[in-house]
Protein backbone atom coordinates (compact mmCIF):
# COMPACT_ATOMS: atom_id res chain seq x y z
CA UNK A 1 0.00 0.00 0.00
CA UNK A 2 1.12 3.69 -1.01
CA UNK A 3 2.15 5.76 2.08
CA UNK A 4 1.24 9.14 2.20
CA UNK A 5 3.59 11.84 2.53
CA UNK A 6 1.92 14.57 5.00
CA UNK A 7 2.20 18.24 5.10
CA UNK A 8 4.23 18.52 7.97
CA UNK A 9 4.25 20.96 11.06
CA UNK A 10 7.74 22.38 11.20
CA UNK A 11 7.18 24.78 14.04
CA UNK A 12 4.91 25.06 17.12
CA UNK A 13 2.73 27.72 15.31
CA UNK A 14 2.08 26.43 12.36
CA UNK A 15 -1.58 25.11 11.10
CA UNK A 16 -0.62 25.14 7.22
CA UNK A 17 2.31 26.19 4.90
CA UNK A 18 2.87 27.04 1.19
CA UNK A 19 4.65 24.05 -0.74
CA UNK A 20 7.52 26.34 -1.95
CA UNK A 21 9.58 23.73 -3.92
CA UNK A 22 9.15 20.19 -4.64
CA UNK A 23 13.20 18.60 -5.07
CA UNK A 24 12.13 15.46 -6.18
CA UNK A 25 9.84 14.56 -9.22
CA UNK A 26 7.12 10.91 -9.57
CA UNK A 27 9.39 8.37 -10.10
CA UNK A 28 12.52 9.61 -8.28
CA UNK A 29 14.07 7.17 -5.91
CA UNK A 30 13.94 8.24 -2.29
CA UNK A 31 15.89 7.43 0.76
CA UNK A 32 15.18 8.11 5.02
CA UNK A 33 16.82 11.56 5.23
CA UNK A 34 16.80 12.85 1.21
CA UNK A 35 15.26 16.62 1.41
CA UNK A 36 11.73 16.01 -0.41
CA UNK A 37 10.33 19.53 -0.54
CA UNK A 38 11.14 23.28 0.43
CA UNK A 39 8.13 24.59 2.75
CA UNK A 40 7.06 27.98 3.61
CA UNK A 41 6.38 28.35 7.26
CA UNK A 42 5.22 31.16 9.08
CA UNK A 43 8.99 32.05 9.83
CA UNK A 44 10.95 30.34 7.21
CA UNK A 45 11.42 28.58 4.03
CA UNK A 46 12.45 24.87 5.72
CA UNK A 47 13.34 21.40 4.30
CA UNK A 48 11.00 18.33 4.30
CA UNK A 49 13.10 15.06 4.67
CA UNK A 50 11.75 11.88 3.46
CA UNK A 51 11.09 9.31 6.60
CA UNK A 52 10.63 5.96 4.66
CA UNK A 53 12.43 4.63 1.63
CA UNK A 54 10.62 3.99 -1.72
CA UNK A 55 9.83 5.87 -4.79
CA UNK A 56 7.78 8.98 -5.41
CA UNK A 57 4.51 8.15 -6.62
CA UNK A 58 2.34 10.54 -7.16
CA UNK A 59 2.51 14.47 -6.41
CA UNK A 60 -1.07 15.51 -4.89
CA UNK A 61 -0.12 19.16 -4.07
CA UNK A 62 2.20 21.12 -7.10
CA UNK A 63 4.77 23.31 -6.26
CA UNK A 64 3.96 26.49 -5.56
CA UNK A 65 0.27 25.61 -3.50
CA UNK A 66 -0.62 28.10 -0.81
CA UNK A 67 -2.03 27.36 2.55
CA UNK A 68 -1.93 23.92 2.30
CA UNK A 69 -3.22 22.48 5.68
CA UNK A 70 -1.06 20.11 8.27
CA UNK A 71 -0.80 16.65 8.04
CA UNK A 72 -2.92 17.19 4.22
CA UNK A 73 -1.54 14.18 2.17
CA UNK A 74 0.90 15.72 -0.28
CA UNK A 75 2.67 12.72 -2.42
CA UNK A 76 1.93 8.95 -2.09
CA UNK A 77 5.40 7.15 -1.92
CA UNK A 78 5.60 3.41 -3.01
CA UNK A 79 7.57 0.97 -1.61
CA UNK A 80 10.22 -1.52 -2.61
CA UNK A 81 7.73 -3.75 -4.36
CA UNK A 82 5.14 -1.90 -5.25
CA UNK A 83 4.87 -0.16 -8.86
CA UNK A 84 2.24 2.17 -10.38
CA UNK A 85 -1.28 -0.04 -10.11
CA UNK A 86 -1.15 -0.09 -6.80
CA UNK A 87 -1.82 4.00 -6.77
CA UNK A 88 -5.00 3.20 -8.78
CA UNK A 89 -6.98 1.76 -6.04
CA UNK A 90 -5.41 3.83 -3.37
CA UNK A 91 -7.49 6.78 -1.47
CA UNK A 92 -5.88 9.58 0.40
CA UNK A 93 -7.06 9.80 3.79
CA UNK A 94 -8.89 13.39 4.45
CA UNK A 95 -6.40 15.56 6.81
CA UNK A 96 -6.50 15.51 10.73
CA UNK A 97 -6.89 18.38 12.47
CA UNK A 98 -3.41 19.76 13.75
CA UNK A 99 -3.63 20.72 17.14
CA UNK A 100 -1.95 21.66 20.29
CA UNK A 101 -1.24 18.61 23.29
CA UNK A 102 -4.41 18.42 25.61
CA UNK A 103 -3.95 20.00 28.80
CA UNK A 104 -4.93 17.64 31.91
CA UNK A 105 -4.88 18.52 35.47
CA UNK A 106 -2.26 17.16 37.56
CA UNK A 107 -4.38 14.61 39.81
CA UNK A 108 -5.59 12.97 36.16
CA UNK A 109 -3.76 9.82 35.24
CA UNK A 110 -1.55 10.50 32.39
CA UNK A 111 -2.81 8.12 29.52
CA UNK A 112 -0.44 5.28 28.12
CA UNK A 113 1.89 6.34 25.30
CA UNK A 114 2.09 4.91 22.27
CA UNK A 115 4.90 3.28 20.75
CA UNK A 116 7.08 5.06 18.47
CA UNK A 117 6.60 4.46 14.61
CA UNK A 118 9.41 1.12 13.77
CA UNK A 119 9.50 0.08 10.44
CA UNK A 120 9.77 -3.21 9.28
CA UNK A 121 13.25 -3.26 9.04
CA UNK A 122 13.10 -2.54 12.79
CA UNK A 123 14.55 1.27 12.71
CA UNK A 124 13.20 3.77 14.76
CA UNK A 125 12.10 6.95 12.48
CA UNK A 126 13.53 10.25 13.93
CA UNK A 127 14.90 13.09 12.10
CA UNK A 128 18.61 13.70 12.31
CA UNK A 129 19.01 16.57 15.50
CA UNK A 130 16.74 14.52 17.66
CA UNK A 131 19.05 10.76 17.19
CA UNK A 132 21.80 13.13 17.92
CA UNK A 133 20.20 14.87 21.00
CA UNK A 134 18.86 11.80 22.58
CA UNK A 135 22.53 10.37 22.06
CA UNK A 136 23.81 13.16 23.76
CA UNK A 137 21.45 12.52 26.38
CA UNK A 138 21.58 8.84 27.11
CA UNK A 139 18.05 8.52 26.00
CA UNK A 140 16.32 5.15 24.47
CA UNK A 141 14.29 6.49 21.46
CA UNK A 142 12.42 3.22 21.29
CA UNK A 143 11.03 4.93 24.53
CA UNK A 144 9.72 7.98 22.83
CA UNK A 145 6.71 9.04 21.52
CA UNK A 146 7.05 10.43 18.19
CA UNK A 147 4.62 13.81 16.68
CA UNK A 148 6.11 14.55 13.77
CA UNK A 149 4.61 13.28 10.34
CA UNK A 150 4.12 9.56 11.15
CA UNK A 151 5.13 9.16 14.18
CA UNK A 152 8.60 10.71 13.54
CA UNK A 153 10.60 11.71 16.26
CA UNK A 154 11.46 15.09 16.39
CA UNK A 155 13.14 17.43 18.91
CA UNK A 156 9.99 18.40 20.39
CA UNK A 157 9.80 15.16 22.09
CA UNK A 158 13.37 14.60 22.60
CA UNK A 159 13.12 18.28 24.54
CA UNK A 160 9.53 16.89 26.27
CA UNK A 161 11.65 13.79 27.13
CA UNK A 162 14.25 15.37 28.79
CA UNK A 163 11.92 17.51 30.95
CA UNK A 164 10.22 14.64 32.06
CA UNK A 165 12.80 12.61 33.43
CA UNK A 166 14.18 16.03 35.40
CA UNK A 167 11.13 16.68 36.74
CA UNK A 168 10.17 13.34 37.93
CA UNK A 169 12.19 12.58 40.70
CA UNK A 170 11.30 16.11 42.45
CA UNK A 171 7.36 16.64 41.34
CA UNK A 172 5.51 16.78 44.91
CA UNK A 173 2.00 14.90 45.28
CA UNK A 174 -0.65 16.07 43.36
CA UNK A 175 -3.42 18.64 44.46
CA UNK A 176 -5.93 19.62 42.61
CA UNK A 177 -5.57 23.19 41.02
CA UNK A 178 -7.86 26.26 40.63
CA UNK A 179 -8.03 26.73 36.85
CA UNK A 180 -6.73 29.09 35.01
CA UNK A 181 -8.39 32.21 34.29
CA UNK A 182 -9.87 32.54 31.23
CA UNK A 183 -7.79 34.39 28.57
CA UNK A 184 -8.40 38.05 27.41
CA UNK A 185 -10.69 38.56 23.88
CA UNK A 186 -8.48 40.93 22.21
CA UNK A 187 -11.37 41.92 19.30
CA UNK A 188 -10.08 43.69 16.29
CA UNK A 189 -12.28 46.00 14.53
CA UNK A 190 -13.97 45.06 11.08
CA UNK A 191 -12.29 46.78 8.35
CA UNK A 192 -16.30 48.49 7.71
CA UNK A 193 -16.08 49.95 11.21
CA UNK A 194 -12.62 51.51 10.99
CA UNK A 195 -13.35 53.06 7.46
CA UNK A 196 -16.45 54.08 9.36
CA UNK A 197 -14.28 55.48 12.01
CA UNK A 198 -11.68 56.95 10.00
CA UNK A 199 -14.24 58.88 7.36
CA UNK A 200 -13.86 56.66 4.46
CA UNK A 201 -10.56 57.91 3.46
CA UNK A 202 -8.83 56.39 0.39
CA UNK A 203 -7.07 52.93 1.45
CA UNK A 204 -4.33 50.26 -0.32
CA UNK A 205 -5.01 46.58 1.17
CA UNK A 206 -1.98 44.55 2.55
CA UNK A 207 -3.67 40.70 2.73
CA UNK A 208 -2.17 39.26 5.91
CA UNK A 209 0.79 36.45 5.84
CA UNK A 210 1.20 33.85 8.24
CA UNK A 211 3.78 35.35 9.51
CA UNK A 212 1.53 38.63 10.23
CA UNK A 213 -0.81 36.71 11.66
CA UNK A 214 1.58 34.72 14.36
CA UNK A 215 3.18 38.04 15.33
CA UNK A 216 0.37 40.13 15.88
CA UNK A 217 -1.23 37.33 18.15
CA UNK A 218 1.77 36.70 20.27
CA UNK A 219 2.40 39.98 20.95
CA UNK A 220 -1.13 40.40 21.90
CA UNK A 221 -1.24 37.88 23.96
CA UNK A 222 2.52 39.16 25.60
CA UNK A 223 0.96 42.58 26.35
CA UNK A 224 -2.55 40.83 27.91
CA UNK A 225 -0.59 38.36 30.16
CA UNK A 226 2.30 39.13 30.86
CA UNK A 227 2.82 42.25 33.62
CA UNK A 228 5.86 44.63 31.65
CA UNK A 229 7.86 47.03 33.72
CA UNK A 230 11.45 49.19 32.22
CA UNK A 231 13.77 50.07 33.67
CA UNK A 232 16.80 52.44 31.56
CA UNK A 233 20.26 52.96 31.69
CA UNK A 234 22.36 55.67 29.41
CA UNK A 235 25.70 53.72 28.56
CA UNK A 236 29.02 55.59 27.55
CA UNK A 237 30.49 54.00 24.14
CA UNK A 238 33.62 55.57 23.16
CA UNK A 239 36.05 53.33 25.05
CA UNK A 240 33.91 50.27 23.27
CA UNK A 241 33.58 51.96 19.74
CA UNK A 242 37.88 53.00 19.86
CA UNK A 243 38.59 49.14 20.85
CA UNK A 244 36.12 47.63 18.13
CA UNK A 245 38.12 49.67 15.48
CA UNK A 246 41.47 48.27 17.07
CA UNK A 247 40.22 44.16 17.02
CA UNK A 248 38.71 44.83 13.70
CA UNK A 249 41.71 45.87 12.25
CA UNK A 250 43.51 43.14 13.19
CA UNK A 251 41.90 40.60 11.21
CA UNK A 252 39.77 40.22 7.90
CA UNK A 253 38.42 36.84 9.46
CA UNK A 254 35.56 38.95 11.54
CA UNK A 255 33.40 42.29 11.21
CA UNK A 256 32.60 43.08 14.80
CA UNK A 257 29.62 45.35 15.19
CA UNK A 258 28.22 47.20 18.44
CA UNK A 259 25.24 44.92 18.73
CA UNK A 260 28.24 41.87 19.20
CA UNK A 261 29.64 43.55 21.77
CA UNK A 262 25.79 44.15 23.37
CA UNK A 263 25.16 40.50 22.57
CA UNK A 264 28.05 39.67 24.22
CA UNK A 265 27.93 42.23 27.44
CA UNK A 266 23.98 41.17 27.78
CA UNK A 267 25.12 37.19 27.95
CA UNK A 268 27.69 37.71 30.40
CA UNK A 269 25.51 39.83 32.70
CA UNK A 270 22.86 37.23 32.51
CA UNK A 271 25.42 34.46 33.66
CA UNK A 272 26.58 36.97 36.37
CA UNK A 273 22.80 37.65 37.82
CA UNK A 274 21.41 34.48 36.60
CA UNK A 275 18.19 35.49 38.55
CA UNK A 276 17.53 37.22 35.29
CA UNK A 277 17.81 34.93 32.80
CA UNK A 278 14.35 33.05 33.79
CA UNK A 279 11.11 31.60 32.49
CA UNK A 280 7.34 32.06 34.21
CA UNK A 281 5.67 28.68 34.09
CA UNK A 282 2.39 27.44 36.34
CA UNK A 283 4.30 25.37 38.75
CA UNK A 284 7.46 26.97 39.00
CA UNK A 285 10.02 29.66 37.78
CA UNK A 286 12.55 28.12 35.31
CA UNK A 287 15.97 28.95 36.03
CA UNK A 288 17.58 28.59 32.48
CA UNK A 289 21.13 26.51 32.71
CA UNK A 290 22.28 28.02 29.30
CA UNK A 291 22.61 31.65 28.26
CA UNK A 292 20.90 31.53 24.63
CA UNK A 293 19.88 35.10 23.24
CA UNK A 294 17.39 35.64 20.48
CA UNK A 295 18.47 38.14 18.25
CA UNK A 296 15.96 40.05 16.58
CA UNK A 297 16.49 40.33 12.90
CA UNK A 298 13.95 42.57 10.89
CA UNK A 299 12.22 41.44 7.66
CA UNK A 300 10.32 42.54 4.87
CA UNK A 301 6.83 41.63 6.23
CA UNK A 302 7.79 40.97 10.05
CA UNK A 303 10.99 39.53 12.19
CA UNK A 304 12.24 36.76 12.91
CA UNK A 305 14.75 36.11 16.04
CA UNK A 306 17.34 33.62 15.40
CA UNK A 307 18.78 32.58 18.13
CA UNK A 308 23.13 32.57 19.86
CA UNK A 309 23.25 29.74 21.82
CA UNK A 310 25.45 30.16 24.73
CA UNK A 311 26.96 33.14 23.93
CA UNK A 312 28.25 33.59 27.50
CA UNK A 313 31.06 31.20 25.99
CA UNK A 314 31.33 32.68 22.84
CA UNK A 315 33.57 35.91 22.20
CA UNK A 316 33.22 38.43 19.90
CA UNK A 317 34.39 37.39 16.64
CA UNK A 318 32.82 34.14 16.80
CA UNK A 319 29.31 36.19 18.19
CA UNK A 320 30.08 38.74 15.21
CA UNK A 321 30.52 35.80 12.36
CA UNK A 322 27.35 33.46 14.05
CA UNK A 323 25.41 36.65 13.98
CA UNK A 324 26.26 37.85 10.94
CA UNK A 325 25.34 34.14 9.21
CA UNK A 326 22.05 33.93 11.49
CA UNK A 327 20.62 37.12 9.93
CA UNK A 328 21.54 36.63 6.51
CA UNK A 329 19.79 33.43 6.22
CA UNK A 330 16.67 34.71 8.52
CA UNK A 331 16.64 37.40 5.44
CA UNK A 332 16.61 34.90 3.16
CA UNK A 333 14.17 31.92 4.99
CA UNK A 334 16.68 29.24 5.22
CA UNK A 335 16.70 29.37 8.80
CA UNK A 336 16.48 25.46 10.33
CA UNK A 337 13.70 25.45 13.19
CA UNK A 338 16.15 24.71 15.95
CA UNK A 339 17.69 28.63 15.02
CA UNK A 340 15.07 30.75 15.59
CA UNK A 341 13.16 27.95 17.98
CA UNK A 342 14.10 29.00 21.84
CA UNK A 343 16.21 31.00 23.58
CA UNK A 344 16.03 32.53 27.15
CA UNK A 345 16.52 36.49 26.97
CA UNK A 346 15.67 39.11 23.51
CA UNK A 347 17.58 41.93 22.46
CA UNK A 348 16.08 44.52 20.05
CA UNK A 349 18.57 47.12 18.43
CA UNK A 350 16.97 49.88 16.74
CA UNK A 351 20.28 52.11 17.17
CA UNK A 352 21.03 51.71 12.96
CA UNK A 353 17.97 53.38 12.09
CA UNK A 354 18.54 56.56 14.38
CA UNK A 355 16.11 55.63 17.30
CA UNK A 356 17.06 57.19 20.44
CA UNK A 357 15.27 54.62 22.68
CA UNK A 358 12.72 52.93 22.99
CA UNK A 359 10.56 49.54 24.93
CA UNK A 360 10.33 46.25 23.57
CA UNK A 361 7.42 43.63 23.75
CA UNK A 362 8.71 40.80 26.01
CA UNK A 363 9.11 37.65 23.89
CA UNK A 364 7.25 34.95 25.80
CA UNK A 365 8.51 32.68 27.59
CA UNK A 366 11.68 35.45 28.00
CA UNK A 367 11.52 36.80 31.36
CA UNK A 368 13.36 40.00 29.56
CA UNK A 369 14.18 41.98 26.16
CA UNK A 370 16.69 44.62 25.97
CA UNK A 371 15.86 47.41 23.46
CA UNK A 372 19.02 48.90 22.61
CA UNK A 373 18.87 52.83 20.91
CA UNK A 374 21.65 54.85 18.53
CA UNK A 375 24.88 55.98 20.04
CA UNK A 376 24.97 59.55 19.79
CA UNK A 377 27.17 62.29 21.31
CA UNK A 378 25.58 64.36 24.22
CA UNK A 379 26.32 66.34 27.18
CA UNK A 380 27.39 64.72 30.39
CA UNK A 381 28.68 65.82 33.71
CA UNK A 382 32.08 64.16 35.05
CA UNK A 383 33.62 65.32 38.21
CA UNK A 384 31.44 68.66 38.24
CA UNK A 385 32.64 69.82 34.96
CA UNK A 386 30.47 69.18 31.72
CA UNK A 387 32.07 67.23 28.57
CA UNK A 388 30.99 65.21 25.56
CA UNK A 389 30.69 61.43 25.52
CA UNK A 390 29.35 58.82 23.01
CA UNK A 391 26.05 57.48 24.67
CA UNK A 392 23.77 54.53 24.18
CA UNK A 393 20.27 54.31 25.62
CA UNK A 394 18.91 50.64 26.35
CA UNK A 395 15.56 50.04 28.25
CA UNK A 396 15.08 46.44 29.97
CA UNK A 397 11.31 45.36 29.96
CA UNK A 398 11.06 42.53 32.68
CA UNK A 399 8.28 40.04 32.99
CA UNK A 400 7.61 41.16 36.81
CA UNK A 401 6.26 37.60 37.89
CA UNK A 402 9.87 36.36 37.38
CA UNK A 403 11.83 39.48 37.14
CA UNK A 404 11.77 41.89 40.18
CA UNK A 405 12.77 45.37 39.69
CA UNK A 406 16.34 44.89 41.50
CA UNK A 407 17.33 41.73 39.82
CA UNK A 408 16.41 43.74 36.67
CA UNK A 409 18.48 47.26 38.15
CA UNK A 410 21.25 44.42 38.99
CA UNK A 411 21.56 43.02 35.24
CA UNK A 412 21.14 46.63 34.02
CA UNK A 413 24.26 47.45 36.51
CA UNK A 414 26.42 44.47 35.06
CA UNK A 415 25.80 45.33 31.64
CA UNK A 416 26.57 48.69 32.11
CA UNK A 417 29.96 47.99 33.67
CA UNK A 418 30.54 45.32 30.91
CA UNK A 419 29.73 47.80 27.77
CA UNK A 420 31.48 50.69 29.51
CA UNK A 421 34.83 48.54 30.17
CA UNK A 422 35.31 46.68 27.05
CA UNK A 423 38.20 44.88 27.78
CA UNK A 424 36.27 43.07 30.41
CA UNK A 425 34.71 40.68 28.19
CA UNK A 426 37.31 39.24 26.96
CA UNK A 427 37.75 37.91 30.30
Amino acid sequence: MPIEILMPALSPTMTEGNLAKWLKKEGDEVHSGDVLAEIETDKATMEFEAVDDGRVGKILVPEGAQGVKVNQPIALLLGEDEDASALESFTPKAPEAASAPAKRIDDEPAPAAPPSVVRGNGRIFASPLARRMAQQAGLDLGAITGSGPQGRIVKVDIEAALSAARAAPARPPATPRAQPAAPIPSPALSKERILALAGNPPYTERPLTAMRRVIARRLTESKQTVPHFYLSVDCEIDELLKFRVELNAKSEAYRISVNDFVIRAAALALRQVPAANASWSEDAILLWESVDIAVAVALEDGLITPVVRNADRKGLAAIANETRDLAARARAGKLKLEEFQGGTFSISNLGMFGVRDFAAVINPPHGGILAVGAGEQRPVVRNGALSIATVMSCTLACDHRVVDGAVGAQFLAAFKKLVEDPLTMLL
